[in-house]
């Protein structure tokens, strides 16, 4: 042997590596160096519109002829293009998504949505007290026995006659309401199979043997989906130096 290295398997088995290397070498000879790409390769984009399209261009700019080698360059670079941009589009989109909430390094500030449900709950009670306020003063002009009315009020008595109307409505319609959910009776949540049970006829039917076993239900795993929107495109659209300033962005922010 070569070496005595005992965890040289090859030589504890008797076999001489560089043998071997050179009757493979010596065999496939006429084989090595002649096959360059295992697969084909398939452009990104259809080619015969694109080549079409690539001529319309080249004409505008008095070149006549394009080569099929130029269309498989542009497809890839299409293809590559795209990859880069749905890549950072991704990134910026989970981003926007991550909550810090229960993040120990982070401490919450301000909160904005408690402050606007409060600034709605104002316009809530202020709303209420200007229509109490009208609902008094058209009671006051529906009670007025004055023989000389004004066309003034004249007008508030209608106005409260049909408020009234349209209580009377409202309350007919609630009780509709109530009356139909009590003849329909409390609603029942829909029982689960038990695991391991197939429901054939109302009937439960055993998927494993024995009376006492019963098979574990399948879990899928659920496919996670980023779902990018318009303002992540601007974001990413407004980060790129070549689109800070075109017209495509200038397009987005219009919509």
């Amino acid at each position: 042997r070569d070496d005595d290295d005992i965890n040289d398997v090859a030589s504890m088995a008797g076999v001489n590596l560089n043998e071997e290397s050179a009757r493979i070498m010596a065999t496939n000879s006429d084989l090595v160096g002649t096959q360059i790409q295992s697969c084909k390769d398939e452009p990104f984009l259809a080619a015969i519109p694109l080549h079409k399209r690539i001529l319309e261009t080249a004409k505008k700019l008095g070149i006549t002829d394009v080569p099929a080698e130029v269309v498989t360059f542009i497809s890839h670079a299409t293809q590559n293009r795209l990859r880069t941009v749905i890549e950072k589009v991704t990134v910026i989109t989970q981003h926007r998504m991550e909550s810090y909430k229960d993040d120990e390094w982070y401490e919450q500030a301000t909160d904005v949505r408690s402050q606007l449900k409060f600034f709605e709950q104002l316009e809530r009670l202020e709303k209420q007290r200007k229509d109490e306020q009208e609902r008094e003063i058209l009671l006051k002009a529906a009670k007025s026995r004055s023989r000389q009315e004004d066309p003034e009020q004249a007008r508030l008595k209608q106005k409260a006659k049909e408020m009234q109307q349209q209580e009377l409505a409202q309350m007919r319609q609630r009780d509709a309401n109530l009356t139909a959910l009590a003849a329909i009776g409390p609603r029942k949540k829909r029982k689960l199979d038990a695991p391991g049970l197939l429901s054939v006829g109302g009937e439960g039917v055993g998927l494993c043997g024995g009376s006492q076993g019963t098979a574990s239900p399948r879990q899928y795993p659920r496919q996670k989906i980023t779902r990018v929107n318009l303002r992540d495109f601007i974001f990413y659209m407004e980060q790129e130096r070549e689109m800070s300033r075109s017209l495509l962005l200038y397009r987005a922010l219009l919509k």
